[in-house]
């Protein structure tokens, strides 16, 4: 089905504009309707304030008239059905469909969310219980009940029964203790292994800088607040939300850097420590950080540029690295400190703040495609699709389905044969219909990557074949809902058309026709002369006296068309670069040597490994035939074969004009 609408998008471009009824025909070329609105687009657009040819609105009528009987002719000649141009043709109209194929107001909502997150800066911890995605649900639950056992860890108050003993007397009091401590918790509990040395605590965070779920869950608990869990790829997590802090911007520094990884021997530990205090010292006494840098620091890929590093921000550095950028002032150098990658010496070159929504859009759109917001924007335009087309399912008509995948794996060949049987329908939506059959296919087509539970596997395939025929169905609409898009997408179907046919009936026709063209120049001479003489021959620059001998030699035998050619082929041998030849139509200005050898002008002096030059060739008064004009008859042949093309088609073609619709387009 998706084949079929999509060559119907293709095919019947125009005729799903055409059925706009507030749109009248403004002419019909051989009873082929062209609508006003194609007409006006072509026209304001270029027609435009700006354009460099402005035309009256009846000059550009009978432009328009011309190229609409060029395409017409162009699908007469079945151009529009071949292989070539639907792939060209349908990789244009796939550039232009993204910006129609999903829901705006959402993308919209998440960018903005997406900025005002980046405005902020979140301390956190966290605990995690790891649980796959996929997790059978008994797996699921267990995980989920151990994660929140370790919530009422660190948000309820303990009780603690105490034995207080007199001397008559025994007495057992309970004791209300505050809850334990989070950190202390995520070191003894957490199943993310850097806790062991960071406790849970991951530092300050800020948009984009975590799954986004996580995200959301940060932003939305309180200071000092323990989330409920949240579920993400990697599990369940608690988060605690220790501060929170407006965005600290952006700063660009630089670094000179001696390596020393952690768990280095004492030896190198000792020396990269020396030598970074020897290299603060020639700091201290003046030294240009630039270039001591470029001399000194072993980070080579930043040392080049003088050691200075691309902007950064929050989290895109280890912590003492980025601690240091942000307590430095403007040019200020650091004293020297360490990393679990060496030791460094910093400089603060500059600092900037978050820069406003509207510089940073693109770079938070293209953000949102990598992240789990695109599938949340795409799953609303799905939902949106499907209230528009009042998509009906009949959920009983998987029930088959998932009946075959308890008794078969859906992997299996059985699963298929049996499958591959059912074919009621399954859901319908603006008049097109679904049946288990198609449903069956795409399963066979489309394999099992994982092995979740049988129901989870038909409702996963079930859910992306339904929204696959949805988008498929609303990218065959997009012409008649979309009046621009509608006239981008023609303008490239008849632009495509009128490239061929033109190359095919005037620019190729030209350039091969030699006949042609020497017959135009003979009937046309009179408008090809020139002011000034022309050398009409060869320089040729010889190695020494031997090779110009031999060259005067060849001279008497080379073709007269290829005198370059034939001269190098015999001369330049075994790599032996002895002579070249420059060869063609000269003015006086346009060559040196020409200048000097032909025209007695200019200072020009052979160069030391070609000191011998000479010419052959002629000076002439004007062209002698049209190969000395090539460019200018070339271009002059080919508007006398399209003036001649057109009045052809015009007699082949019946134009007629709608003039009451004519006279309601406003000329620019």
């Amino acid at each position: 089905m998706k084949q079929f609408l999509l060559l119907a998008a293709v095919l019947f471009t125009t005729h799903l504009f055409a059925q706009q009824g507030n749109d009248p025909v403004l002419m019909t070329i051989n009873g082929t309707p062209i609508h006003r609105s194609e007409f006006v687009y072509l026209y304001n657009k270029n027609n435009a304030q700006n354009a460099l040819d402005k035309r009256t609105l009846q000059d550009y009528l009978e432009l328009f008239e011309n190229f609409k009987m060029k395409v017409l002719e162009a699908e007469a000649e079945g151009m529009d059905t071949t292989k070539a141009f639907l792939d060209e043709f349908l990789g244009y109209r796939r550039q232009l469909t993204p910006p129609y194929l999903t829901d705006t107001v959402m993308r919209n909502k998440l960018e903005h969310q997406a900025y005002n997150r980046l405005t902020k800066e979140i301390d956190v911890s966290h605990i995690l219980i790891r649980v796959a995605p996929n997790a059978p649900p008994a797996d699921t639950l267990k995980a989920y009940q151990k994660i929140m056992a370790i919530r009422d860890r660190v948000t309820k108050p303990r009780v603690e029964m105490v034995v207080k003993k007199g001397f008559l007397f025994k007495k057992t009091i309970k004791k209300i203790l505050p809850p334990e401590n989070f950190e202390t918790v995520a070191k003894e509990v957490s199943q993310d292994p850097s806790a062991a040395q960071n406790d849970g605590h991951l530092g300050y965070i800020t948009g984009f800088m975590t799954i986004y779920p996580f995200e959301c869950v940060a932003y939305h608990t309180p200071v000092d607040s323990i989330s409920m869990p949240v579920r993400t790829m990697y599990g369940y997590h608690l988060i605690k939300v220790n501060g929170i802090r407006p965005s600290r911007g952006e700063v660009q520094v630089a670094h000179i850097m001696r390596f020393a990884e952690k768990g280095s021997p004492d030896s190198a530990m000792i020396a990269a420590k020396h030598a970074i205090d020897s290299i603060y010292q020639v700091l201290q006494h003046g030294a240009d950080f630039a270039t001591t840098a470029r001399e000194a620091s072993q980070d080579r890929s930043s040392a080049v540029n003088g050691g200075v590093l691309p902007w950064f921000g929050t989290g895109f550095m280890v912590k003492e690295f980025e601690n240091m950028a942000f307590s430095l002032k403007k040019g200020e150098i650091s004293h020297p400190f360490q990393t679990s990658y060496g030791w460094h010496i910093m400089k603060l070159l500059d600092t900037r703040k978050l820069a406003p929504f509207a510089q940073k859009r693109e770079e938070i759109a293209r953000r949102i495609q990598h992240d789990e917001r695109a599938a949340i924007i795409a799953q609303s335009f799905i939902n949106k699709l499907k209230a528009e087309y009042h998509f009906h399912l009949d959920s009983a008509a998987l029930t088959p389905f998932y009946k075959l995948a308890d008794q078969y794996s859906v992997k299996d060949s059985l699963f298929k044969v049996a499958s591959e049987k059912l074919n009621a329908p399954i859901a319908t939506f603006d008049s097109i219909q679904l049946t288990q059959k198609e449903f069956a296919d795409f399963l066979n087509e489309n394999p099992i990557s994982q092995e979740p539970t049988p129901k989870e596997i038909i409702d996963e395939k079930w859910n992306k074949f339904a929204s696959n025929e949805l988008m498929s169905y609303e990218n065959s609409q997009l012409e008649r809902k979309y009046p621009d898009f509608a006239n981008l997408v023609r303008e490239y179907h008849d632009g495509i058309l009128l490239f061929n046919i033109s190359n095919q009936e005037v620019w190729e026709k030209a350039t091969k026709d030699e006949a042609g063209l020497s017959a135009y120049f003979k009937a046309h001479k009179s408008n090809y002369t020139w002011k000034e003489p022309h050398f009409k021959g060869a320089i040729i620059y010889c190695k020494n006296e031997v090779v110009s001998k031999e060259a005067h030699a060849l001279l008497k035998k080379a073709p007269r068309d290829s005198v370059d050619s034939y001269l190098t082929s015999h001369l330049n041998k075994k790599a032996a670069y002895v002579v070249k030849v420059e060869n063609g139509l000269f003015s006086k200005g346009e060559n040196p040597a020409v200048d000097k050898l032909v025209f007695h002008e200019g200072g020009f002096e052979p160069k030391s490994d070609f000191p011998i030059v000479f010419y052959v060739g002629k000076i002439i008064q004007q062209p002698e035939n049209y190969t000395d004009v090539r460019g200018l008859v070339t271009a002059d042949y080919q508007n006398y074969l399209d003036a001649e093309w057109v009045k052809q088609l015009r007699k082949k073609y019946h134009i007629v004009v709608n003039k009451a619709v004519l006279a309601t387009i406003k000329e620019n």
